[in-house]
């Protein structure tokens, strides 16, 4: 398998999809963080300093996923139809299920994968100052489609 991004010399290039006809395109992508469960009820109850966490961070992942071009070198600038972030909340975790939807010639996967990736870690940096144990794991793209 040859990579897309690499031209006959090894250099870096960024694909040409010029050729490429137009989609309705949409990945789904998530990704948890764990926490306290006396930091999921400081979030719950909207009793962290900084603010409302899950709102905070949803803004930032939408934020995000538009300037994925900006933060990825030789990711394509994708017109956005539409972005979500939503989180599911539970004991010790939440989980953050991003989804991208764009009419064009490219995927949008790294846009799916960094709206979920930047909405973690808006909620770690919002909660570091009272939970010290937080990890981010199992981001990953879980779906991603194309039709006419």
């Amino acid at each position: 398998m040859e990579f897309s991004h690499l031209d006959a010399s090894g250099n870096a290039k960024m694909v040409d999809v010029s050729t490429k006809t137009p989609q309705i395109r949409v990945a789904v992508a998530e990704g948890i963080i764990l926490l306290t469960p006396e930091t999921i009820s400081k979030i719950q109850e909207n009793a962290i300093a900084k603010g409302n966490v899950l709102t905070v961070a949803q803004i930032a992942g939408i934020g995000a996923a538009k300037k994925t071009s900006e933060l990825i070198p030789l990711c394509h600038n994708l017109p956005l139809n539409q972005v979500s972030v939503e989180f599911e909340v539970s004991a010790d975790r939440i989980r953050a299920i991003g989804t991208a939807k764009c009419t064009g010639v490219t995927g949008v996967e790294m846009e799916a994968l960094t709206a979920v990736s930047v909405a973690l870690l808006t909620i770690y940096d919002m909660c570091k100052a009272v939970d010290k144990r937080m990890v981010l794991e199992n981001i990953r793209l879980v779906r991603k489609e194309k039709t006419s």
